[in-house]
């Protein structure tokens, strides 16, 4: 999961997503646009959807951080060697 900032509306669900370097605007499943920073891609929403009454601040949406993914590396010494029978 991406960080990402999350908000309820009557108008639907509200997402500002991190993408690499860029922010994502999303309501619902469409993408108003992508933004270098978090605040411009809430102004965006703000901007296009002024009946869902967006908070001016990112403080009051809910932040999801994103997951870190655990990476385990085998070792040669972790290897399985199955042993074959004759």
């Amino acid at each position: 999961m991406l960080a990402q900032y999350v908000y309820p509306s009557l108008l639907g669900l509200f997402r500002i997503v991190r993408h690499g370097h860029r922010w994502r605007a999303i309501r619902e499943r469409e993408e108003v646009g992508r933004f270098e920073c978090e605040q411009g891609a809430l102004a965006a929403l703000r901007e296009a959807y002024p009946h869902a009454r967006l908070p001016a601040r990112l403080d009051r949406w809910r932040f999801l951080p994103q997951l870190a993914l655990v990476h385990a590396r085998a070792s040669n010494e972790d290897q399985v060697h199955w042993q074959v029978q004759a």
